[in-house]
């Protein structure tokens, strides 16, 4: 695998554009992806029971639809909670962009990302729409300009790209996310968009992403809420000619590591544009009994508001840490922890086998202080390990989400 200066276009036959159509002042809020031919595609979506019209019409075209070609995506406004008129609002997006483009609406998937309850200004949308199918284009350019279109609070885009070789031809993942607040497992507070060029059938694809969100997406957190349009979709054309992609072929394991390196990239960028973040922190649990367990255990630490204020403060309040695996609801014996800080800085161990050990506060400190830091629970209970990555809680965040609507 090759990490490439790359997005969304990465893949051969994708082009995309993005415009500002009036949902935001003066930014970019409309995006369009297309590719050449039609795509077997995936798409996992948010576990919140309030689901803006958006998801439901991909939800709709997961389960029913064999391929599609198109994604329209606006920031903004997330036509959530707006009713039979949002529904309709979606159907129009996707149908404008079929008749643009000789497709069926079916074939057109539709995200939508911004302010809850106030309905689209469908005018506004679909003047956009034509202006952005315009402009669709397969450099770096356009990739670079649909990825600053979907974002909301970001404060920078996230992309990643990266090629490998598969029976002797390249293959290429390329994708591009939005999220900054409202993030939290299953699934983050987020949008995420993957292209690939390889062939792949739809049960197979699905089958991966799903696996792959566990590992990935599943494990970030900011601020422990889940919102209304949570998707990740995955589009593969085909275009790269090789031998379909499955569990049998040969080269599987490659193609797949390849696959969750991006989702990866694209996950802990969305931790580091955390609202307000100063600090990314990954936490890394060892030796629990099982996968799930140590999960489970890292994901509860990162979820923590104490532990997030702690490392704020850049604090080495190792008791919250250990509270926040307690009461995750996993099995654990404590009494053979140890737990260790590390950053650029060194590392410090302030626990072991279950029991403080008197450790420097000075170079505690200084660990703690960098930008990035690393928490290291190692237990005894088994083969069992787990990471989450997450960012500190500043007084930023509040700031930002006290006026989000203004």
């Amino acid at each position: 695998m090759q990490i490439i200066d790359g997005g969304i276009t990465a893949s051969v036959g994708f082009s995309a554009n993005g415009i500002a159509c009036g949902l935001k002042k003066r930014k970019k809020d409309l995006a369009l992806v297309v590719s050449q031919t039609p795509c077997s595609f995936a798409g996992s979506f948010t576990t919140n029971l309030v689901k803006a019209a958006p998801v439901l019409w991909d939800q709709h075209l997961v389960s029913t639809s064999e391929t599609v070609q198109a994604l329209v995506v606006n920031s903004g406004n997330a036509n959530a909670c707006t009713a039979a008129q949002g529904e309709e609002d979606t159907k129009s997006m996707a149908s404008h962009v079929a008749a643009l483009l000789s497709l069926q609406a079916e074939q057109v998937l539709v995200c939508s990302t911004g302010v809850i309850g106030v309905p689209l200004p469908m005018d506004k949308v679909l003047t956009g729409i034509d202006l952005c199918a315009k402009g669709l284009a397969t450099g770096r350019e356009a990739a670079s300009d649909a990825a600053q279109a979907i974002c909301t609070t970001d404060t920078f885009t996230k992309e990643v790209a990266v090629s490998l070789t598969i029976e002797g031809k390249t293959v290429h993942i390329g994708g591009m996310a939005k999220g900054s607040g409202m993030i939290h497992p299953n699934m983050a507070t987020m949008l995420s968009f993957i292209t690939t060029d390889a062939v792949i059938q739809k049960d197979v694809l699905q089958t991966l992403l799903g696996s792959s969100i566990i590992d990935t997406y599943n494990m970030i957190s900011v601020d422990g809420d889940t919102s209304t349009n949570d998707t990740v979709l995955v589009l593969a054309n085909g275009m790269s000619k090789t031998a379909s992609l499955s569990p049998s072929h040969p080269e599987w394991e490659s193609f797949t590591k390849a696959f969750l390196y991006v989702h990866t990239e694209l996950a802990k960028a969305i931790v580091r544009d955390g609202e307000g973040a100063g600090k990314f922190l990954e936490v890394t649990v060892q030796g629990a009994k099982d996968k799930q367990t140590a999960q489970t255990l890292a994901r509860s630490v990162i979820t923590s508001n104490l532990v997030k204020t702690a490392f704020f403060g850049s604090d080495a309040n190792w008791g919250r840490i250990l509270c926040a695996m307690g009461y995750s609801g996993s099995v654990f014996n404590p009494n053979g922890l140890d737990l260790f800080f590390s950053s650029s800085k060194g590392t410090i161990q302030v626990v072991e086998q279950g029991v403080p050990v008197a450790f420097d506060e000075k170079l505690a400190k200084t660990i703690l202080l960098e930008r990035e830091v690393t928490t290291t629970a190692r237990l005894q209970d088994g083969e069992g390990e787990g990471t989450a990555w997450g960012c500190d809680l500043s007084y930023e965040y509040v700031r930002i989400n006290g006026d989000y609507r203004s």
